[in-house]
C-alpha cells in the first residue's frame, strides 16, 4: 500500500466506527495535506457512510457476519472513499435526501454527506452496497 492508498475491513458493528475514524485519520496523516475543510469534509461523510452501514445493519438486517471495507485513495484531482458492505440492498434515491428536521433525533447522515462531498454515489453490485465518496482538490 502507498501512502495515497489504504484499504481496510471491519465488522458492521457500532464499535467498528471507533476503527474506521482512527485509521481514516492515520491516513490524511500520512498524505501531508493542510487543508482542513478537506479533512473535515471527507471524515465527517466518511464517518456518516459508516454509520449509516452500521446502522442499516441492525435494524434492517441483523445476519451475523456482515462486514464492511473502507477503501480511501488520493490522487491528483480528488479524495476518494468506497465504503463496500455485505449486506441487504440499501433502498437510497440520493436525489430526494433532505436533511431531517431539528426535533429529530436521526436522519442527518445522507444529507450531512451530499452537503460535505463533490460527489456520492451509491449502487448495489453482486450483492453489495457500494458507495462512493469523493471530494475534489
Amino acid at each position: 500500500m502507498s501512502p495515497t492508498h489504504t484499504e481496510f475491513d471491519v465488522p458492521a458493528v457500532v464499535e467498528s466506527l471507533d476503527e474506521v475514524q482512527d485509521r481514516f485519520g492515520a491516513w490524511w496523516d500520512g498524505l501531508g495535506i493542510d487543508d482542513v475543510r478537506l479533512r473535515f469534509g471527507l471524515e465527517t461523510a466518511v464517518a456518516e457512510i459508516a454509520a449509516n452501514i452500521v446502522e442499516h445493519t441492525r435494524r434492517t438486517d441483523q445476519e451475523a457476519g456482515r462486514r464492511y471495507t473502507v477503501e480511501l485513495d488520493a490522487t491528483e484531482d480528488e479524495l476518494v472513499a468506497v465504503l463496500t458492505d455485505n449486506g441487504l440492498p440499501a433502498d437510497v434515491d440520493l436525489a430526494a435526501v433532505t436533511m431531517a428536521d431539528a426535533a429529530e433525533e436521526s436522519g442527518r447522515g445522507l444529507a450531512l454527506a451530499i452537503a460535505a462531498l463533490d460527489r456520492l454515489e451509491h449502487r448495489h453490485e453482486g450483492g453489495h452496497n457500494i458507495w462512493t465518496l469523493a471530494c475534489s482538490r
